[in-house]
């Protein structure tokens, strides 16, 4: 049976440069992430502080539907009229899922911010990770890899398996 979704961490770290209506924040920032037309979001903490560079550094853990091609982070800030979105950043899966790098890999990414007019509002920073199934997750001490050359004679207890990347220097072998 296929799997509908997958676990992504989402670390919201910091924001920068944040504004409302031109004006450098004062406090009471926050951020939301939610998938692609999915009504699942999660919310980090208020940062009291960091006035218009708020700092989290909150993991955050959101199912991401399989079929999902962006996910949205949103940066607000509570006002004495209410909570006001200061900018929002849509981000590409593509991003972080798939290419040369292994599943479970460790994304540091900045997005620039845009208001409801469309205009630069201040750079958001995240990390992203897929969470990766026990079964599929690096391989530790007690388990065997499927991959590599089998080095020694595993009756003596000291059987392991070696592996390797190529290295080539130069641009072509020397021919002797």
């Amino acid at each position: 049976m296929a799997a509908t979704s997958r676990k992504l961490e989402i670390t919201v770290i910091s924001a920068e440069n944040l504004q409302l209506d031109r004006k450098p924040i004062k406090k009471n920032a926050s951020a939301t992430v939610r998938a692609e037309n999915e009504g699942q979001f999660r919310t980090t903490d208020m940062d009291t502080e960091g006035g218009a560079y708020p700092k989290w550094n909150e993991k955050l853990v959101l199912d991401l539907p399989m079929q999902a091609r962006s996910l949205t982070v949103e940066v607000q800030c509570k006002t004495s009229y209410g909570v006001r979105t200061i900018g929002t950043a849509k981000i590409p899966v593509s991003d972080f899922v798939g290419g040369f790098v292994p599943e479970g890999y460790l994304h540091f990414l900045s997005y620039r911010l845009r208001n409801h007019r469309g205009e630069r509002n201040g750079i958001v920073n995240i990390s992203v990770r897929m969470k990766v199934p026990e079964l599929k997750a690096c391989a530790t001490t007690s388990s065997l890899s499927s991959m590599g050359f089998p080095m020694g004679d595993s009756s003596f207890g000291c059987g392991g398996v070696a592996t390797g990347i190529p290295v080539w220097c130069g641009p072509y072998p020397k021919s002797y």
